[in-house]
């Protein structure tokens, strides 16, 4: 049969990570991310995933000194990013200098320990070049998000961390995605792991699946303060506008990443003005979908906490999806070690409809 995009086949088996659209659930080998974000640090889950067990605490302390050990940007990768164009894209360079790095022979879980460790320095070292800024460099006192924050803020906020940390963790997998299939496919025809990874990178980039939440941060700047949003979203409808941030793909009733990352800020003890406006918009908003759209259940995705985090942490729009493929860069490894256990290379078919 033919299907278009190939949605609807299923192509692989996977331990990894099961999502249920109809009842809002997603689990990471079998745990609910909710227990995930709030029980787990960024390396636990990262080693959960790769390994398929928690990490004991000898197993963690390993696992931490091997990512403190590869985060340093080598310095051949340093050369080519000084070397690109200063109007390509975040997601240029990190696609390019990706490529770039050398490869540790025979050892996927080496090289999926070596890319996680990395792909945040690549990120902060061409973010502070181009707004010529001292790179700083990585703090091996610091665990891997506290190191992350610091090296592209040069600050290390307890607050911060925490919410970039629950954002990280929640978007490590998701699945047979399109990006997480091209790694799947790169690397059943028995190519490298860091080639899979560069053809997931560059999958993310397509705006049609990878690009920036910053239609979200549009929206909450529009509407600016509480008083607003009511008329706004009215406004917005009555035009047949989309509501960024509302509504999802897969998920047919609340987004569990949504809900993880709020009940995250919800802990928090000064939560930030923006997210405070952020919150009350869901409120009203969702409230007036339902009147408007009552078949129809829309309710918040990822991508709306994800922006009103991003907002709070000052972070720059052109490093949203970076930073998201930095986190998912977990998830792509974890499916190239995957299929390489039992490969089979991908070869659908295509039907001719020429003369």
């Amino acid at each position: 049969m033919y299907q278009p995009g190939l949605k609807g086949v299923v192509a692989v088996e996977t331990e990894l990570c099961k999502i249920d659209g109809e009842n809002g659930i997603l689990t990471y080998r079998g745990m609910e991310i909710q227990s995930v974000v709030q029980n787990y640090t960024f390396e636990e889950t990262a080693f959960f995933l790769l390994h398929g067990i928690i990490p004991s605490h000898e197993e963690l302390e390993e696992f931490r000194a091997k990512l403190k050990k590869y985060r340093d940007l080598p310095i051949t990768v340093q050369h080519i990013i000084d070397q690109l164009p200063t109007e390509q894209t975040m997601m240029d360079v990190l696609r390019t200098a990706i490529s770039s790095v050398t490869p540790q022979q025979g050892n996927n879980l080496e090289n999926a320990i070596q890319l996680i460790a990395v792909m945040p320095t690549i990120i902060a070292y061409r973010y502070r070049q181009s707004r010529k800024l001292v790179f700083m460099k990585p703090n091996n006192n610091l665990n891997h998000v506290e190191n992350f924050m610091y090296m592209l803020t040069g600050d290390v906020n307890a607050t911060h961390v925490k919410m970039l940390e629950a954002y990280l963790i929640m978007t490590m997998e998701h699945g047979l995605n399109a990006s997480t299939f091209a790694a799947r496919v790169t690397i059943s025809t028995q190519s490298d792991p860091i080639s899979a990874i560069t053809s997931a990178i560059g999958t993310m980039k397509g705006p049609l699946y990878g690009g920036a939440p910053s239609g979200v941060i549009d929206l909450l700047y529009e509407i600016g303060t509480k008083e607003n949003i009511c008329e706004i979203i009215h406004k917005k409808l009555e035009n047949k506008e989309r509501i960024m941030g509302f509504g999802h793909r897969v998920y047919k009733t609340v987004d569990p990443r949504a809900e993880a990352l709020k009940a995250i800020i919800l802990k928090l003890k000064n939560i930030p003005e923006w997210i405070e406006l952020a919150l009350e918009t869901e409120i009203q908003t969702i409230n007036i979908l339902k009147e408007y759209k009552p078949n129809q259940k829309l309710y918040t995705n990822v991508e709306y906490y994800a922006a009103a985090i991003m907002k709070s942490l000052n972070i720059d729009p052109e490093l949203f999806t970076a930073i998201f493929s930095s986190s998912r860069v977990v998830g792509w490894s974890a499916h190239v070690i995957e299929q390489t256990k039992n490969n089979t290379i991908f070869r659908p078919a295509a039907k001719y409809i020429g003369n």
